[in-house]
């Protein structure tokens, strides 16, 4: 029996896949349904209310259960909290999850781990042959300390839900990720004044071109990674511009080397002097900031959209093969722990393009390698040598990926989905000559 920590899209698309291969399984979840930060209403959910799926929902999706056609190309939240509900009640999923359950602790033991869960104040202890952690990557918000003391409202993007916040202040937003630029955009029509503060560059990408999403071009015709670059760069200067037309800092670094922001109307915005862009903060003093330029702004918000932190409080860092100084745990394919067989790191990737078909892929590759481990199959055998010498292996496809926390495990979507599809073929070609037949559900 093993267990899922997690009833987000990468927990059900674990579920799906344990489901398919006849391992069976006990789900934990924290809210009372499915969905994770997709469903606003889960208290742990950093969704907010204008918020849409930033990639294109046929690039998204999961392939055996495509979303409906009325589906608009980036779907609004709310779309995709019903898409996972529909994704579980079609494959029955629901049924194998504790709902309202926190995962307090889980302990290695001598065979298996104890899981120890407590649900309306009453803990349980668990035992299990192993555990899928599947908890999401965007729950713990970093918040950078600010030069000084602000005696105004200081929030984070996890704390954002609607513009009504900003209803005649003055805002200052710190960021330009996705979140920050959406963020900003909002705050436009209901804030008395909005400024962006940016410390380093970054490419921006339209989320149309030609009438079609901008992820769904390309891929036609492999070009060698500095051809791509340099033209897809270039596509981009032609299309928009670069960044310091309108006021922010250009990226000192190469095209996809960074995850690029998908918003071209905070660009529209700038443009038209409703966003005024800022550089770095180098100090607060009472409602007055100090930007690195020299200038000043008095502000009655600040709100930092500056990311999340991985964090899975219920097990010792030490476990996940995670060096005090690293961005993240050091796993093979970021899932598998060089030692361990059975304990695995669900979601824990990031890459353009990559969709929850490409994290269905790396859970099938998990629950391949479940049953072939315990069939002590050669294949699984030499699965097992080679994650043991490729745990700090990082599948970049040659990229160079910036130094930061929030890229420690960002990977290239093709190089990333090639290597798992062939250990996946290496696992079912020996599961297929042992003539088992794969059905909708299960085994047979």
């Amino acid at each position: 029996m093993y267990a899922i920590i997690g009833a987000g899209p990468m927990g059900l698309c674990s579920a799906r896949q344990l489901q398919k291969y006849g391992i069976p399984f006990v789900g934990f979840e924290l809210h009372d349904n499915v969905g994770g930060l997709w469903d606003i209403d889960n208290p742990h959910s950093t969704m907010y209310d204008s918020a849409h799926l930033i990639s294109s929902k046929h690039t998204t999706e999961f392939s055996e259960f495509p979303m409906a056609s009325e589906v608009a190309p980036y779907p609004h939240h709310s779309e995709m909290c019903r898409y996972f509900r529909d994704y579980a009640r079609h494959f029955g999923l629901d049924s194998h999850y504790q709902f309202n359950t926190r995962v307090v602790s889980l302990e290695r033991q001598a065979k298996g781990w104890k899981l120890t869960s407590e649900q309306n104040g009453q803990t349980r202890e668990w035992q299990f042959d192993g555990v899928l952690i599947a908890n999401g990557t965007l729950h713990k918000p970093n918040r950078p300390n600010l030069p000084g003391q602000f005696e105004g409202e200081l929030l984070h993007s996890a704390d954002y839900r609607s513009p009504a916040i900003f209803e005649g202040k003055r805002v200052l937003l710190v960021g330009c990720g996705n979140s920050a630029c959406d963020i900003a955009v909002d705050a436009v029509h209901r804030a008395r004044s909005v400024d962006l503060s940016v410390r380093r560059g970054y490419y921006f990408l339209p989320k149309f071109l030609l009438g079609r999403p901008i992820d769904t071009f390309g891929g036609a015709i492999r070009l060698p990674r500095p051809l791509k670059q340099r033209l897809d760069a270039a596509l981009v200067r032609a299309l928009i511009g670069k960044p310091s037309d309108y006021g922010l800092p250009d990226p000192d670094y190469k095209l996809y080397e960074s995850h690029p922001v998908v918003n071209s109307l905070v660009l529209h915005h700038l443009g038209h002097g409703d966003i005024k862009p800022r550089p770095d903060i180098t100090g607060v003093d009472g409602r007055r900031v100090t930007f690195s330029d020299g200038r000043q702004a008095e502000y009655d918000l600040i709100l930092q959209a500056t990311g999340y932190k991985l964090d899975y409080p219920f097990i010792e860092r030490s476990e996940l093969n995670w060096p005090e100084r690293a961005g993240a745990p050091q796993l093979y394919l970021n899932i598998f722990h060089p030692e361990y067989d059975d304990l695995f790191m669900m979601g824990m990737v990031e890459a353009s393009g990559l969709g929850w078909q490409g994290r269905a892929e790396q859970a099938e590759l998990v629950a391949l390698y479940i049953r072939q481990h315990q069939a002590g199959s050669p294949a699984a055998r030499s699965f097992q040598q080679l994650k043991r010498e490729r745990a700090a292996l990082r599948l970049d496809g040659g990229y160079q990926y910036l130094e930061l926390e929030r890229m420690a495990y960002y990977v290239h979507k093709d190089s990333y989905r090639a290597s798992v599809a062939r250990h996946s073929a290496e696992l079912r070609k020996e599961l297929a000559s042992g003539g088992e037949v794969m059905t909708a559900h299960g085994m047979a």
